[in-house]
């Protein structure tokens, strides 16, 4: 424990050391922090010896996952999304539900002991995808922009709407658990989504107002401007968890409302955001290596693993091209968007929540499922996705064809992921 803020200082270092050569690689930089972490954890040189349990753990990843949310949202333009509605919203109004569905499904045909309200969570757990393990895919500008911009949406949206339907379905199945509190289900549902909503609405009217009126005024220094987006994804999560919402929607409305008052995307204001949202996203990736998936990999069994290759393949493809049915889009489109739905930040948040706030009895297997089918995307999808992005990109370009579906559709715009910029023309 007394080398761990050295360890962490030192695997920073390590992936910014080498960060540049990273970019357009196989190799991403969550890859490298699960293997140090491996490295490190207490299977290995026992650098670190943090329980799963401990609150360091939940506060990170919730942390980071509340800066990720607000600035994927800010970034968001709502009159563009109303024109190119037509991929997010299949891939969340359809393919969303049925992959928990499916999910749940698997489970409960896989792990004998699982009773339907843990297989429910566990499907719900695993629903949502983290489009920065797989980044190339998203900032690859020679991939249809409606594609790419479908695909980010719906990783910054799954996440706040998985967050309700995790807590109602602990509360169904679990009637010692503490997200309850006595509440019926449907009530925590309408409570997390509304009061997350209240918290996220005043947060980002609060700091739209102050970027806008103080910043007219001249009033607030270039140092300081870049505070206030981080601030107010911490405000906005901190009202709605003391209002019992879901701070993780509470975050994403921000964003939202904050970018449309702004009537701009604020990407100099959100420098410091994502930055510190970047390094908090590699010491959650590095703490997950090594106290959560280390130790889980001993306890590794043949229907673990089955049931991770299953929620990375068949139970996100076949959704995604179900939702995407009488869209018209070709085959390779459907598989492009069936593979890249990478699990990540919240799937790891929502197994820490399960940890600490449930007494399943299953709970054991549910979140070795999770830590292997997580462990199994960051590397799976990191090591795809630059070369299947340029592999998908080379056929669209050598199959052209007219009247192509809208969703294959290239318009000139810019998308922007986490800072980066990619245009298309």
């Amino acid at each position: 424990m007394e080398w761990a803020l050295a360890i962490v200082a030192l695997a920073l270092l390590a992936v910014a050391a080498v960060s540049r050569r990273l970019s357009g690689t196989t190799v991403t930089p969550a890859m490298l922090f699960v293997t140090i972490g491996l490295l490190v954890g207490p299977q290995v040189l026992d650098g670190l010896d943090l329980s799963s349990k401990s609150s360091t753990v939940r506060t990170l990843a919730e942390a980071t996952l509340a800066l990720v949310l607000f600035a994927d949202a800010s970034r968001i333009d709502l009159r563009q999304l109303r024109r190119e509605v037509g991929v997010p919203l299949r891939l969340l109004g359809v393919g969303l539900p049925l992959t928990i569905a499916l999910g749940a499904l698997a489970a409960a045909a896989i792990f004998d002991q699982m009773t339907l309200g843990e297989a429910l969570i566990l499907g719900v757990i695993l629903a949502p995808t983290d489009a920065a393990l797989g980044q190339a895919v998203v900032t690859e500008p020679s991939i249809p922009a409606r594609i790419r911009q479908g695909l980010n949406i719906e990783s910054g949206l799954n996440d706040g709407i998985c967050v309700p339907l995790l807590f109602a379905a602990l509360a169904a199945a679990d009637v010692e658990s503490h997200v309850s509190e006595g509440r019926s289900a449907a009530t925590l549902l309408l409570e997390e989504i509304g009061y997350g909503v209240i918290g996220g609405v005043a947060a980002g009217l609060l700091i739209a107002a102050i970027v806008i009126h103080a910043g007219r005024r001249e009033l607030i220094t270039g140092m300081w401007r870049q505070v206030i987006p981080g601030a107010g994804a911490a405000l906005a999560y901190g009202t709605a968890t003391a209002l019992d919402g879901s701070g993780f929607i509470a975050a994403f409305v921000a964003g939202i409302v904050f970018r449309a008052l702004l009537g701009r995307d604020p990407e100099e204001l959100n420098l410091l955001t994502e930055e510190v949202g970047n390094v908090l996203n590699g010491l959650t990736f590095l703490l997950f290596g090594a106290i959560l998936l280390g130790p889980a990999l001993g306890d590794v069994s043949w229907d673990l693993v089955l049931y991770a290759l299953l929620s990375l393949t068949l139970v996100r493809i076949v959704p995604v091209a179900m939702a995407m049915w009488r869209s018209r889009a070709r085959l390779p489109t459907l598989g492009f968007l069936g593979w890249f739905g990478p699990r990540g930040l919240a799937s790891i948040v929502f197994a820490v929540i399960v940890i600490e706030e449930s007494r399943l009895p299953q709970e054991q297997t549910i979140v070795l499922a999770i830590y292997l089918t997580v462990g199994l995307s960051v590397f799976a999808h990191g090591l795809t996705a630059a070369p299947l992005a340029k592999r998908y990109a080379r056929w669209y370009s050598a199959h052209p064809r007219e009247n192509v579906p809208p969703m294959e559709s290239a318009p000139a715009e810019e998308t922007r992921v986490r800072g980066i910029s990619t245009r298309t023309g």
